[in-house]
């Protein structure tokens, strides 16, 4: 399986302008990857010493089980093979003279390493940019994935198996040479023997041989050195399990770990994940052999690796590597399709599981396997296209509108975001805007110092001076309109059912019924939303600003929450984990706005329109008399929001109109057929 798979350059880059972009583009790309290593080290070296590298100080320090007399898993704190505990002793009196930097800078150093032959492997033809550009990002990718972190952070080995197996499929020249490679790094995680048939039915027998014969000699080795302890690992803990945390933790990534947490136990649990493990097991190395013959290597690789995780009785974590090497299959047929894939293994990657989706109990089965299920799709499901399909290289390209002219020479400053006319891919976009709102709550939350009440005497401070100006300008009418709308109980109810209702109905209903209807505005508004509200983030960040309900002194009743202890104020069920000091500009104001816009611009009929700006009045009227905000802070949400606009036209250009024409791209598919958005 030793494939060399460098390519000559291909494409339109020959020109020395073109060469020399690319040339600084490689060298940014692998700044920002020095950038994130370095952090990497920063991050674990100033962090405490009881609190950094613990999973290596239990193992190698000076109390460590490597290092005193007995059985390695007297405490169940080791869980590496009884072949890893024979390699890492000897480390022992070396590793306790530079516990810190030189384990953490080693490990950085087979990130690197992993990162430059996985970019290596890719299926060959590979243009030019690809083949400058993928060791630098596929080197970011790893000091960002979860994995990579966890590793260094435990002092962990599991990016040694990863890159051994790599080595042996891609680098290492000679049969033998790759079987011995991956050989040993079977001997370090006993599952990497899903290889040995991957190997053999794609006609590398000789290799698959040596794997068989260097594991059996690893683990033979380890049995004469330690008999206790292998016996304890092989065969009381049937090949590792039940060592180290509890099986059914959600740290635990595997089939047996789900099944476990789905409330199984017993011998029906151990069947049944039995049953499934071999046919996740078949599944994978079907198609794994399938994209080995397609030559798409490093594909059968991650695939195959995937299915190892997923069948294996424990995953941790720092183990989960394999997910982000199938980050080069390519599925979907439209290039509006080929994202999703790439981008919901970066982000479950990157980001903890809670972030992908919404804080809903019956999502609690699907949001603690999420990693696990991302896994078995690689592994089982994902429908990867081969490299004999037409659209491997060209998918189906997205549909334009004509460029409308601007009233600017050089609007739009981003031309390549030009305005297109399908819809674009549904997954993804629900996606982002989950994991985009919930960085909206993670920054508004931080903004304060991560606590709800974090930073209250500064937003209070804030809040006198936001009256006084308001004293001064002759608007400040919160406390006249909150006790008005106090006293007049079915004014009180409609404001409170309005305020705690429309605020993500509307605009998400909006999104949806753009979406569908009409895709080009559909892109047009999402964008100006998102501008404003990463806008308003700023504001909440930089002016953390006290809204007139949490004013001690004001007198404002606040008809939402109830009577406030300002000591401990109630901030409601939906609001208990964000910001309540995030009121300067009001995105309750900025998004009703937002919504007026868009309809009064979008629909058809003047009733709609009017309709449309009933919505942002309504809703200042209720911010206002609810005591959720003061005048000006409507004012900060109108200027955000139509920055927002603002910045969509800049970089977008003018909203495009709607033809019964379409732009295809030059020189791909051109029978596409016209369609009429109107």
């Amino acid at each position: 399986m030793s494939v060399r798979h460098g390519g000559r350059a291909t494409g339109g880059f020959d020109a020395p302008e073109a060469g020399a972009r690319l040339r600084a583009t490689r060298l940014a790309l692998w700044a920002v990857a020095l950038i994130l290593a370095v952090r990497q080290l920063a991050v674990v070296l100033t962090t405490p010493g009881n609190e950094r590298l613990t999973d290596l100080e239990t193992w190698i320090g000076p109390e460590g089980v490597l290092h005193v007399k007995g059985s390695i898993y007297a405490s169940t704190e080791f869980t590496g093979t009884p072949f890893g505990g024979l390699v890492l002793r000897p480390l022992t009196r070396w590793a306790e003279a530079a516990l810190g930097w030189s384990w953490t800078f080693g490990s950085l150093l087979l990130v690197v390493a992993l990162g430059v032959v996985a970019a290596r492997a890719l299926p060959r033809p590979v243009g030019r940019r690809t083949s400058l550009l993928a060791a630098p990002v596929a080197v970011s990718l790893l000091m960002l994935s979860l994995p990579v972190r966890n590793d260094l952070w435990l002092g962990q080995t599991s990016i040694t198996p990863v890159l051994l197996v790599l080595l042996g499929c891609f680098s290492v020249r000679g049969q033998r040479a790759s079987g011995l490679c991956i050989g040993v790094a079977a001997a370090l995680q006993p599952t990497v023997l899903l290889f040995v048939p991957l190997l053999w039915f794609t006609d590398r027998r000789r290799t698959a041989r040596a794997v068989a014969a260097t594991f059996a000699a690893c683990t033979a080795l380890a049995w004469a050195a330690l008999p206790h302890d292998s016996y304890t690992y092989w065969v009381h803990h049937l090949a590792g399990a039940g060592l180290g945390g509890r099986a059914d933790a959600l740290a635990n990534q595997s089939l047996h770990g789900a099944l476990l947490r789905l409330g199984l136990t017993g011998h029906l649990e151990a069947a049944l994940y039995l049953l499934l493990a071999a046919a996740v097991a078949v599944l994978a190395l079907r198609r794994a052999v399938r994209y080995a013959r397609d030559g798409q290597l490093l594909l059968a690789v991650a695939v195959t690796g995937c299915a190892a995780i997923a069948v294996s009785p424990t995953t941790w974590q720092h183990q989960l590597l394999w997910l982000l090497l199938a980050l080069v299959g390519r599925a979907g047929r439209r290039a509006s399709d080929r994202y999703v894939w790439p981008v919901a293994v970066v982000l479950l990657t990157t980001l903890p599981a809670t972030m992908m989706l919404p804080e809903m109990s019956w999502m609690y089965p699907l949001r603690d396997n999420l990693v696990l299920l991302a896994a078995l799709a690689a592994a089982t499901a994902v429908p990867f296209l081969p490299r004999t399909s037409p659209y491997y290289r060209e998918p189906v390209p997205a549909e334009y509108a004509p460029q409308p002219p601007a009233r600017f020479r050089r609007v739009p400053l981003l031309p390549y975001l030009r305005r297109v006319l399908s819809r674009p891919n549904l997954l993804l976009e629900l996606l982002l805007l989950r994991v985009t709102y919930a960085a909206y709550q993670q920054v508004r939350l931080a903004a304060t110092g991560g606590t709800i009440s974090g930073g209250r005497a500064r937003a209070e401070h804030h809040g006198r001076m936001v009256l006084d100006l308001e004293r001064f300008l002759h608007l400040d009418i919160e406390h006249a309109v909150n006790r008005a709308v106090a006293k007049t109980g079915w004014l009180r109810e409609f404001f409170v059912f309005y305020y705690e209702s429309f605020h993500f109905v509307v605009p998400l209903t909006i999104l949806g019924v753009l979406y569908w209807r009409r895709p080009a505005d559909y892109r047009w508004a999402r964008a100006s939303l998102g501008f404003a509200t990463l806008l308003a983030l700023v504001g909440f960040w930089l002016f953390p600003l006290a809204p007139p309900r949490l004013m001690p002194t004001l007198g404002i009743i606040d008809t939402v929450h109830g009577v406030q202890d300002f000591a401990k104020p109630d901030y409601g069920t939906l609001t208990a984990l964000t910001n309540q000091y995030a009121a300067m500009p009001s995105l309750h104001f900025g998004w009703s706005l937002w919504c007026g816009v868009v309809i009064a611009v979008v629909a058809p009929r003047w009733w709609m329109k009017a309709l449309g700006l009933l919505h942002p009045f309504l809703t200042l009227s209720t911010i206002i008399a609810t005591g959720n905000h003061w005048v000006l802070d409507a004012v900060g949400g109108a200027v955000v929001v139509g920055a927002g606009f603002g910045l969509s036209y800049v970089f977008q250009g003018p909203r495009a109109a709607r033809t019964p024409g379409v732009l295809p791209v030059p020189g791909r598919h051109p029978a596409l057929a016209r369609t009429d958005f109107r």
